[in-house]
């Protein structure tokens, strides 16, 4: 889903929020190895990680409001439609 444009773009818009894409792509992967290297003591602390951190990416929200309120109540009437309890 990362690497999908239109998706990181709706998650933005439909969120409100900035949404980062980092430069490497299996943060999570990168997130153990890293607190793997700072338990070892490859790195001294977190700031050590934090300094290969980089950006590709930032979205930002495009979206109108209405257009926003209207996606998410058409989303939550489809969720109440599929409720079985």
């Amino acid at each position: 889903m990362v690497g999908n444009d239109w998706a990181m773009q709706f998650l933005a818009d439909i969120l409100n929020i900035t949404v980062e894409r980092p430069a490497v792509r299996e943060t999570t992967a990168l997130g153990a190895a890293y607190l793997a290297g700072l338990q070892c003591g490859i790195y001294e602390n977190l700031a050590d990680i934090e300094q290969n951190w980089a950006l590709e990416h930032r979205f930002t929200p495009k979206m109108e409001p209405e257009a926003r309120k209207g996606l998410i109540h058409g989303w939550q009437n489809a969720v109440d439609r599929v409720k079985t309890c």
